[in-house]
């Protein structure tokens, strides 16, 4: 049982080294900061978008008015 105890704490000691748990959180991070940064995104160039396709709008209008 002791054999047993003492391979698993090894094992436990080199699964979870401090530089791999460093590694993991920057893993996170940047995977954190690229699902906000396209969310944001997404959502700026939905505006983007309908603000130019309104704008075009307006410009056919006053043009086909100003035609007449």
């Amino acid at each position: 049982m002791t054999y047993i105890c003492n391979h698993f704490q090894k094992l436990l000691i080199i699964m979870f080294d401090f530089s791999q748990y460093l590694g993991f959180l920057l893993f996170l991070t940047i995977l954190t900061m690229g699902f906000w940064l396209m969310f944001f995104l997404i959502g700026f160039v939905q505006y983007w978008v309908g603000g130019a396709l309104w704008e075009m709008y307006k410009e056919r209008k006053a043009k086909k008015s100003q035609s007449e």
